[in-house]
């Protein structure tokens, strides 16, 4: 009777674990590509998710669009996806200086621009147009708010480049989640600090909690 219990027991164990990976094979699967900012947000997304779909990140972070382009195929070589939800921009306004002790070189009075405005749309254009074949349903996230006081990057900016995105994604048909919009609505201490455009993991889940309705939206 014991051993029969236990035959039982393992063939249970077996079948829940077989049904557990067909049901895991059959979510949709999603990538989010993106900087800091995106790994922030994206484990609420994993968790928000749960059961839905299943998340992940590209490895480490995506910088510019310059970085993009270098790494694109790698982000995708895991096989397909149904959405991939992407942004690029905060490193590519970002102005830069070698011999700055600030962290990550950041200077906006004597650095140089990572990409001006007109690269940054032929980059971010050649990506969307790769990501298009890649056919997952597409979802950019606008580039969130630069506030007063970044050591590397000038107030404005923000909307200076997502409006050029803006124009690609008219071009390529891709929705957007307008992170920049809910940002701009953040009091002081959803950011990590002053100047800093890294949030607080309050912060963070709020941006996550507008990209799962985004996503959602899209899996419909």
């Amino acid at each position: 009777m014991e051993r029969l219990m236990r035959k039982i027991t393992a063939a249970v164990v077996v079948c829940l674990f077989l049904s557990t990976a067909a049901l895991a094979e059959e979510l949709p699967r999603v990538l989010i590509i993106g900087d800091s900012i995106s790994n922030g947000y994206t484990p609420h997304v994993k968790a928000m998710l749960d059961g839905k779909a299943i998340v992940t990140h590209n490895r480490g972070n995506a910088g510019d669009t310059w970085r993009g382009m270098a790494n694109i195929d790698s982000y995708l070589a895991a096989g397909e996806y149904d959405v991939i939800h992407f942004n690029w921009g905060l490193w590519d306004l970002c102005w830069r200086n070698p011999k700055s002790k600030v962290q990550g070189n950041r200077d906006k009075v004597d650095g140089t621009l990572t990409s001006t405005l007109e690269q940054y749309e032929a980059n971010l254009d050649k990506l969307t147009a790769r990501l298009k074949k890649s056919g997952a349903k597409l979802i950019w996230a606008s580039t969130t708010v630069v506030p007063e006081g970044e050591a590397g990057r000038i107030l404005g900016d923000d909307l200076k480049y997502n409006a050029v995105a803006a124009r690609v994604m008219k071009k390529y048909d891709v929705p957007t989640n307008d992170l920049n919009a809910v940002s701009r609505t953040f009091d002081a201490e959803l950011f990590v600090g002053p100047g800093n455009v890294h949030f607080t993991k309050e912060g963070s889940k709020k941006l996550a909690e507008q990209t799962v309705e985004e996503i959602l939206e899209v899996l419909k």
